[in-house]
């Protein structure tokens, strides 16, 4: 009967016959999945977790029970008195079932190497996805998600700007991976998630792969479309040159002609200290010009930072996350949410307080969606009925496109389940409704000696073309090297001046 074995007597047991089953079973699966998404490229995330992360476990594990099962045998087998010899065995190729056993290791090892050279070539590419990054897990990266999806970046994949060339950080991200999955397993993960401010690989090594300092300067126009909270729902724009240049080496350090990116200049090294762990105050900053080699420490006089704190502190060097902290994930406000609402048309205009009416709806707090949807809808309904019901009754289909309008910008920039609002996520662009800018450019921080201020003279970034076309009847005669002086569209005297707009200004009516 022995004669007739194929393979070696030891790895005819149940164990080893199990560990080959799992193997083979695996191992089919897996090439046949691979050949389908040759020809079909799967789209379901879980079918390519199972594909790349829970077969190959399962073949690997089923072939180190092929030799676990043998190991048991041979112990059984000694501890009986069958077999006495304690020495490594014999290697005969002349014996068939040794030959046998040799040539399907052979075979068996060329096969497994050619599927785990793909799979794991395959798996490599699968997890660095934008469909795994943000479909793995539903519920907690569903704002991000779906926020990178409306971004300037939606066509550069996650692992681009969070990751980076090089293995080094692919393997830190893939280590730090690991308590991610436990927390979402464990359902012991932050709501809403932190973002990776500490964490987060040097701009200089992920942005300026694609945004070259050296090539901004000059200036952008930018429109900003705003409309009032009245009847009419006025139309207001702001039109505005956005001084972007400054960060290119031939850009003098601190001259008069500099711009935003100045900050990023390769002259210039801008380090600060932060009092909170978001870095939305900013109490300390120091300035180096690396060409002159002068050193500017300034800081803020209303609250200055205790030298002890200043000596212990490590301070961070700016770079562009610190303001384009959003550049994939901006969580609209309902303010700015309905202008574009309005703006693009799929919200009418025409519709008396429709401004009003819908930032009101979407600034509540809703336990779900499906709670925002009915709040929403009812809101909006409930205020035509009562306040215009002949309007409500000729108009309802454009009030309810309207509903639509809201609930769509709800959907995409509010998220209860992971407790994600506009107010959460500062953006550090600009100084509206966040401080942003203002976190240095206050005209509170001071040299030492009193001589050198961080400007808050709007004209320092910005100039204003024109705004309020439909109050102001038109552009203005103007001068382009200071432009307009701002004009608030409420009257409000003189107030603007002495506040910023964010202390106003919260993403809603103010």
């Amino acid at each position: 009967m022995a004669e007739k074995r194929r393979f070696p007597w030891l790895a005819y047991n149940w164990v080893s016959l199990s560990g080959a089953m799992i193997a083979l079973v695996a191992g089919f699966i897996i090439a046949f999945l691979l050949v389908i998404n040759a020809i079909t490229p799967i789209r379901n995330v879980y079918v390519g977790i199972i594909l790349y992360m829970v077969l190959p476990l399962a073949l690997i594990g089923g072939l180190l029970i092929i030799p676990f099962g043998m190991y048991i045998h041979w112990r059984r087998e000694q501890e009986g008195g069958k077999i006495t010899y304690h020495r490594w065995p014999s290697i005969d190729l002349n014996n068939r079932r040794q030959r046998n056993a040799a040539m399907t290791f052979v075979f068996g090892t060329v096969v497994f190497i050619l599927i785990s050279a793909v799979g794991m070539y395959q798996a490599y590419h699968y997890t660095d996805s934008v469909r795994f990054c943000g479909l793995t897990c539903h519920k907690v990266m569903a704002p991000q998600y779906t926020t990178y999806q409306e971004s300037p970046h939606a066509r550069v994949a996650c692992v681009a700007c969070h990751i980076g060339p090089g293995v080094g950080w692919y393997a830190k991200s893939k280590v730090a991976g690991l308590y991610q999955v436990y927390a979402v397993l464990a359902d012991v993960y932050p709501r809403p998630i932190p973002e990776p401010i500490s964490d987060l690989r040097p701009a200089r090594e992920t942005c300026e792969q694609c945004h070259w300092p050296r090539q901004f300067f000059g200036s952008q126009q930018r429109m900003f479309n705003n409309y009032l909270y009245d009847k009419a729902n006025t139309y207001w724009p702001i039109n505005m040159l956005v001084k972007i240049g400054g960060g290119n080496r031939e850009s003098p350090p601190f001259s008069a002609k500099r711009g935003i990116h100045w900050h990023m200049n390769p002259w210039i090294t801008i380090e600060y200290i932060a009092r909170d762990k978001h870095r939305q105050v900013i109490p300390w900053i120091r300035v180096t010009n690396r060409k002159t080699g002068e050193i500017t420490v300034f800081q803020n006089v209303s609250a200055p930072l205790p030298q002890k704190v200043i000596s212990a502190a490590r301070p961070r060097i700016m770079d562009c996350i610190d303001c384009h902290n959003h550049p994939s994930h901006d969580f609209h406000s309902p303010d700015y949410a309905v202008d574009l609402a309005i703006f693009s048309g799929s919200m009418d205009r025409a519709i008396p307080y429709i401004k009003r009416v819908t930032v009101n709806a979407l600034k509540k707090k809703y336990k779900t969606t499906a709670d925002a949807y009915s709040g929403i809808a009812d809101a909006v309904t409930d205020f035509y009925l009562k306040n215009y019901p002949a309007l409500y009754s000729q108009e309802k289909g454009k009030i309810d496109e309207a509903i639509k309008a809201s609930q769509h910008e709800f959907s995409s920039n509010m998220f209860p389940a992971m407790n994600v609002r506009w107010s959460v996520y500062p953006n550090n662009i600009g100084h509206f409704i966040s401080k942003g800018c203002m976190r240095c450019h206050d005209g509170n921080h001071k040299s030492g000696d009193g001589l050198k201020v961080i400007p808050n003279d709007c004209r320092t970034c910005h100039i204003i073309l024109s705004q309020g076309a439909e109050r102001r009847g038109g552009t203005e005669k103007l001068d382009l090297q200071t432009g307009l002086d701002f004009m608030h569209p409420i009257d409000i005297g003189h107030a603007w001046k002495s506040g910023a707009c964010y202390e106003c200004h919260t993403g809603v009516e103010p």
